[in-house]
Parts: structure tokens; sequence; C-alpha cells
């Protein structure tokens, strides 16, 4: 008679190396984003936006600003989502704010057009943010907030990210001109068009 024993489900869950490298990888191209923003003095949405807004209006270190801007957040994270996601959080946060110190002194850009910088800036901090969605963590903040509605409430991660966002770029009007103000909403709109055609409910779920 044929073996009709069922074969055990593979484990496809990230092993802790894998983790520490999309940890890694998620946060260096988000920092590249952000150093693109950066020199051409534009904003994005989330906790990374009102450090941003804060970075321009007084001069404080972004990477500083946006570390401590993201503690309140863990609380929800730990109690509604998970110790393991808020803990991934926590390092994906701290390394962010290291690289966005540590990154103008290894990379920079001699030339940068609006345009294209918005969108490659955009897409580049779009893909950092899917890494880390995939291996159960993020960068803190409405990151968390959004997860959590779209693990309980099924609603689009990238939907939700981008009214937020959107929200918090039409705020930098106190502190920049309407045509960086533009840029940056492009620059919002190609993050959040990344996260929406590529995470879904459902295939990735923090634990």
């Amino acid at each position: 008679m044929p073996d009709t024993t069922t074969a055990p489900a593979p484990d496809l869950r990230h092993g802790p190396l894998e983790d520490l490298q999309a940890l890694l990888t998620g946060t260096t191209f988000v920092a590249l984003g952000v150093l693109m923003f950066k020199q051409l003095g534009l904003l994005t949405g989330g906790t990374a936006g009102v450090a941003f807004w804060l970075h321009y209006a007084t001069g404080w270190n972004f990477g500083l600003v946006f570390f401590a801007l993201n503690l309140p957040f863990y609380a929800l994270a730990w109690r509604r989502i998970g110790r393991t996601f808020t803990l991934k959080t926590f390092v994906a946060v701290a390394l962010l704010a290291a690289l966005t110190n540590l990154l103008p002194g290894w990379v920079g850009f001699e030339h940068l057009h609006p345009v294209a910088a918005a969108l490659i800036g955009g897409v580049l901090m779009g893909t950092g943010m899917l890494i880390l969605f995939r291996h159960q963590a993020s960068l803190g903040g409405f990151n968390v907030l959004v997860l959590y509605l779209q693990e309980t409430r099924g609603w689009r991660a990238g939907r939700i990210q981008m009214a937020l966002d959107c929200t918090i770029v039409l705020l930098a009007f106190a502190v920049t001109d309407w045509q960086h103000v533009a840029l940056s909403v492009l620059g919002a709109v190609a993050l959040n068009q990344t996260l929406a055609t590529n995470h879904r409910a459902g295939r990735y779920v923090a634990h």
C-alpha cells in the first residue's frame, strides 16, 4: 500500500541570523532614503516626519529625536502585538537612529534631482520598512498602530500609513515652502504605495 503519512509542514519562520540581516538591511534602506530627504530639506510621515519637523525647526539631532518619539509606542506594541515584535522594533529604531548619524560620513550625494530624490527616497524607505515588516519588526510609532489595525481589523497597512503620512507632511507648511511640501507628499506616496502593493494582511503576522 502507498505511504499516506503526511509529512510535517516545514518551519518557515526566519532564524535569528536572518532576522539580524533583515534589521540591518531594512534600516540601511530607510536611512539612505532619510539621507536623501535631509539633503533636500524634505519631510516624510510617521514619527520620522515629526522628527524631521523638529529637526528643521530647532536643529535638534534627527536620530535622537526619532528614538525618543518612539518610546511611548513600545507599550502598545508589547501589550497588543507581542514581545518579539517589540524587541525587534526597539533594535530597528536604535539602528536607524545610529545610521542616520553615521551615514553622512560614509555616503554623499553630489547631485540630487528633487523629483527623482523624492521618488527614489520614498521607495527606499518603503522597501526598508517592508523588509522589517516581513521579519516581525517595524520602525515604531505609527508603524505599530498601522500593523495593529491591519492584523486586528484587516485594514491595508499601506493605505492607513498613507493617510497618516500625508496629514503629517501637510503640516510641514509651518517650516518650509509649498515646493518642498509637494515633493514631500510625492515621497510619502511613493513610500506608502510600495507598502500597499507589497504588504497584505495575513501574509506576515507579527506575534
